[in-house]
């Protein structure tokens, strides 16, 4: 399946909910929890954020379509959106040494 494309804009958007490395983090602790995912509880044990800067930081990482939150009960599960993380992988990549490959063919 190929990741979407996101415009330079959402992509920044992306970028900037990890730029910080307890977002990263919390985006990595999710991600290595697989579809399964992990409540706001089992972040805050794994991680030793505050509870209320973990809130903070979970906002921005959903705020950027990067993870779900989805209520169970009184719990909130939290999951890594992959599709996000690898369209955001792609954005980088797409233009991979497009600049070079244009002048090395120009070179015979």
């Amino acid at each position: 399946m190929q990741p979407a494309s996101l415009d330079l804009e959402l992509a920044a958007q992306g970028f900037a909910a990890v730029g910080s490395a307890a977002r990263l983090q919390v985006l990595n602790s999710l991600v290595r929890a697989g579809e399964a995912g992990l409540n706001i509880g089992e972040i805050q044990q794994r991680l030793q954020i505050p509870l209320s800067t973990l809130a903070h930081h979970l906002k921005y990482l959903s705020d950027a379509d990067l993870i779900d939150q989805q209520k169970q009960g009184r719990t909130v599960l939290n999951r890594a959106r992959y599709e996000q993380i690898e369209a955001l992988a792609a954005f980088l990549l797409d233009e991979c040494c497009a600049d070079a490959c244009a002048t090395s063919g120009d070179q015979v």
